[in-house]
């Protein structure tokens, strides 16, 4: 029979949700450094978590041997290598779980449809259902763009600080791709403004000329994804934007309760 002592050792490792609250935890700070730029101090992430430093450096020096988490020299943390491999995974499995849905918008706009992230600084395509029409887009899944010049990388963007936009920007220039790419850091800043006053994106020959582009982002998408179609001007024009967007819109919400589904149902 479990002495007194371990039933309240088990509780204190019980996670208000059922699970491993230590796992919940290292978790959480996991995330935490992710979105401090992946790099950060334990004073840090007590601040940001509200756990104890003891709490914490526990917590860290279990990832570091793991090598999910890398001690630097000047005593700060970083995000470790072995995390590569999962987030490589889970990428593929994201566009997996992302095709029936962009089947659906091929189904119901007749254009080739697309998904891609941000990673880094760059958009990267990890999913796409082609048009049936003989005339149709073609984008390479693992294609890696510049998001100046794409719709994607336009919603994407969208509700990213103004100072971020213009750091990223810098890093990666804004090469011309077409007469239409926008050049300036200001344009672009404009077209994210349209972007959150209409809802979606559009990139309007400006990274292939003749080629129409609208896209939206993926609500709470637990890494920052967009969805999109794609096809000839002539084929993706004013009228049909908007029959398209709606349908843009619902795909993305749909999807959008499948990529953040916890794995709770039972």
């Amino acid at each position: 029979m479990p002495s007194s002592n371990a039933t309240t050792d088990a509780s204190k490792t019980a996670a208000p949700t059922g699970g491993v609250q230590s796992l919940e935890r290292a978790f959480d700070l996991l995330e935490r450094m992710a979105d401090a730029g992946g790099e950060v101090g334990l004073s840090e992430l007590s601040a940001s978590s509200g756990l104890p430093l003891p709490t914490i450096h526990r917590l860290m020096r279990t990832l570091v041997a793991c090598g999910y988490v890398r001690q630097q020299t000047n005593r700060r943390y970083s995000l470790g290598p072995r995390l590569i491999r999962l987030g490589e995974s889970a990428s593929r499995l994201l566009g997996t779980w992302a095709r029936p849905y962009l089947a659906r918008l091929v189904e119901e706009t007749g254009e080739t449809a697309n998904m891609a992230l941000l990673d880094g600084d760059e958009i990267v395509y990890v999913a796409q259902v082609p048009s049936k029409h003989s005339m149709r887009m073609f984008t390479e899944v693992g294609r890696r763009v510049l998001p100046h010049s794409t719709g994607v990388g336009k919603a994407l963007l969208a509700y990213t600080p103004p100072e971020e936009v213009r750091a990223l920007l810098a890093r990666t220039g804004m090469p011309t791709a077409t007469e239409k790419t926008i050049t300036t850091p200001e344009g672009f800043l404009e077209a994210l403004e349209q972007v959150r006053r209409s809802g979606y994106a559009v990139d309007d020959g400006e990274q292939e000329i003749g080629v129409r582009c609208l896209a939206v982002p993926v609500p709470n998408s637990p890494t920052a994804a967009a969805i999109s179609i794609s096809g000839p001007a002539g084929r993706v024009t004013e009228a049909a934007t908007e029959k398209i967007v709606p349908i843009l819109q619902e795909v993305a919400q749909d999807l959008s309760v499948v990529l953040t589904n916890n794995g709770t149902q039972g």
